[in-house]
């Protein structure tokens, strides 16, 4: 099992990038969270199997088709099962 911290820059916000990555979400059983930061990139905590978590990345380095990712930074978590579901933040 793995968690992670993944930010994404670029033309990430306004696009449906959050409701996109929910829907990828759910399809690859991962759990956590998603929601626009202030400084307009996108942090994504994400846990599960490591194929899932896997799957979630590769996803997020390109978005959803109308976005344009910049920049993307994974951040290793302890994994402590926190999350039951994946929620899109407001």
């Amino acid at each position: 099992m793995r968690k992670v911290r993944i930010t994404v820059a670029g033309r990430v916000q306004g696009v449906g990038f959050r409701w996109s990555a929910r829907r990828q979400a759910i399809h690859y059983k991962i759990n956590g969270y998603v929601r626009n930061l202030p400084s307009g990139e996108v942090e994504m905590v994400a846990e599960g199997d490591d194929a899932g978590v896997a799957q979630m990345i590769h996803w997020a380095r390109q978005g959803p088709s109308w976005s344009h990712v910049a920049d993307l930074r994974i951040e290793e978590l302890p994994y402590d099962n926190e999350y039951h579901d994946f929620n899109v933040r407001i």
